[in-house]
């Protein structure tokens, strides 16, 4: 008996703009019956995560460093994360990043199971363009979180 598989190249070619950061996603829940999101973000040099940091309590998150090398903060720990290396976040785990180098950086996402999708980029894409150019909304911003099961970490003193 033949077993079908559902093979999905790049299901979307839209690319998701948060404000400077780029968002690709290569796999989606729907092309994976719900067990992996895939997703390459793009952080050009200098430019940092504008939501604030964050955990989930649903779903692990793997990045895997691609070009340059992103620094992020895990429960208060930096890792720096470069070409062929791979971090794995998991779930509670409170967590941003920033580029603090003098190059862009490329990394792919991988969120198990699939709880997080292209639309809570676009909700957030939205509410930065609406801030054109100055801090977003961050009541939307906490909201659009919330809903898509992000857990906003509360400001650091």
């Amino acid at each position: 008996m033949q077993q079908m598989v559902n093979h999905c190249t790049n299901p979307s070619e839209e690319v998701i703009r948060l404000g400077p950061l780029t968002v690709h996603f290569l796999v989606t829940g729907e092309n994976s019956a719900g067990t992996i999101a895939v997703f390459e973000v793009a952080v050009p040099f200098g430019q940092r995560l504008m939501a604030p940091a964050h955990s989930h309590n649903h779903y692990e998150e793997t990045i895997y460093g691609v070009e340059g090398v992103l620094t992020w903060t895990v429960d208060g720990k930096l890792i720096e994360v470069g070409p062929g290396q791979a971090l794995c976040i998991p779930r509670g785990a409170v967590h941003r990043f920033d580029n603090n180098g003098a190059e862009d950086v490329k990394v792919l996402c991988a969120v198990t199971p699939a709880a997080i999708g292209p639309q809570f980029f676009r909700e957030t894409a939205e509410v930065a363009r609406e801030a054109a150019g100055g801090p977003p909304d961050r009541a939307k911003m906490l909201e659009i979180m919330l809903r898509h099961g992000l857990t906003p970490a509360p400001p650091q003193a």
